[in-house]
């Protein structure tokens, strides 16, 4: 009888102190992360984690914390829960009230990860990651160990894509609930991100406000109140003209949009401008103004050339210039690829709601050192 009580005694000690079990998911990375230093001087890995809850009967688990290790390191390199998770979510997804995200059974979701690394911490060769979840009774489940390799190739590396004055770098890149980090295709077996590091580089006047309108009414400014219109684009880098399209009329600001057919640089660019300045390398100009664009596919350019100027068409709400790299000449089907000025000058940082508002006062910052191979990030404000 003793015997047997022990027994049963030793059992529940251990069942208490037992590892949570394995929640039945499945986890991947879309694109392989590369490390990019950013305006701040912190180096990231950006990357995504599409997270499958395998079975439909399993019923709901709710993700409550994500932490990164890398390689071997027993800390992780950041841990995210709670207003932390909420930044990983794309445009229009929320926690619950308890501050985990819910995933049905059968269902999927997607997490953006910014995962900084520490000064002299050596770039990972790969990224472990541990889930926390909770199901629907409450019972706490991980996914443990999920590796994701670390791209070894160098960052793409920029001249300037407009000339002088000031620019905000919009819906730029760490901004997880972007129209651009956030749009996720899926199209020919495959999930991608073409805008995963994209820019609108919207201009500024010298007090930092990107039109010259009141606030109130916006929705008459002309194209010509918006302080980049009609402002040269230049070559980022040398290379060759792999596709272009001039002929598409300008807007008017904040006039409404329909809806594309198709998810193509046709239908989304306006006028534009795709050059490929390294094998497999493409830099993508977008919005570009009608009868401007200068240069015709198959061309090769130098850096510094005026490519077209900025202007007001396609999906574009306002005048600016929408750029970004990515790994194919074509919208859909292609990865967004990270990238860095090789020169540029900080001048401080603001909203858009702060540029579009001509009464707002924005901190500048004239005489701040030039920065050399750094990505700037959403809601900086550039100087080239």
């Amino acid at each position: 009888m003793m015997r047997t009580t022990l027994a049963i005694a030793a059992l529940m000690l251990s069942t208490a102190h037992a590892a949570p079990a394995q929640a039945p998911v499945e986890v991947h990375a879309l694109y392989a992360p590369q490390t990019v230093p950013g305006s701040d001087g912190t180096r990231r890995l950006y990357y995504e984690l599409d997270i499958g809850n395998y079975y439909a009967d399993t019923g709901t688990l709710s993700l409550t914390e994500v932490a990164v290790y890398a390689d071997g390191d027993a800390k992780p390199l950041a841990t995210f829960s709670g207003a932390g998770l909420a930044g990983l979510l794309r445009p229009n997804k929320e926690l619950e009230a308890d501050n985990s995200l819910a995933i049905k059974g059968g269902a999927h979701a997607l997490i953006l990860i910014a995962a900084p690394l520490p000064d002299g911490r050596k770039a990972p060769q790969t990224l472990r990651h541990k889930l926390t979840f909770k199901t629907d009774k409450g019972v706490v489940q991980t996914a443990d160990d999920i590796p994701v390799a670390v791209a070894a190739r160098p960052v793409v590396v920029l001249g300037a894509p407009l000339r002088g004055g000031l620019w905000l770098a919009d819906e730029g890149p760490g901004h997880a609930q972007s129209h651009h980090w956030g749009s996720v295709i899926a199209q020919n077996g495959r999930l991608t991100i073409p805008q995963r590091y994209a820019i609108d580089f919207f201009g500024l006047d010298p007090k930092g406000h990107a039109v010259q309108v009141p606030l109130e009414k916006l929705a008459e400014s002309r194209v010509e109140d918006w302080t980049g219109w009609n402002t040269d684009v230049l070559a980022a880098a040398d290379g060759i003209v792999r596709d272009a399209q001039d002929g598409v009329a300008d807007r008017k600001p904040l006039s409404p949009q329909e809806e594309p057919e198709e998810l193509s640089a046709r239908t989304l660019y306006g006028n534009f401008v795709v050059l490929e300045v390294a094998p497999g390398i493409f830099v993508h100009y977008a919005h570009l103004r009608q009868g401007s664009v200068q240069v015709k596919p198959g061309q090769r350019v130098k850096r510094g050339t005026v490519i077209g100027h900025l202007g007001l068409t396609g999906g574009a709400g306002a005048p600016h210039l929408h750029l970004h790299v990515s790994d194919k000449p074509t919208f859909a089907d292609s990865q967004g690829l990270p990238f860095v000025f090789d020169s540029y000058t900080p001048a401080g940082r603001t909203t858009e709601s702060d540029a579009m508002n001509n009464t707002s006062t924005i901190q500048l910052a004239p005489q701040a050192p030039r920065q050399h191979g750094r990505m700037p990030l959403d809601g900086d404000i550039i100087g080239f």
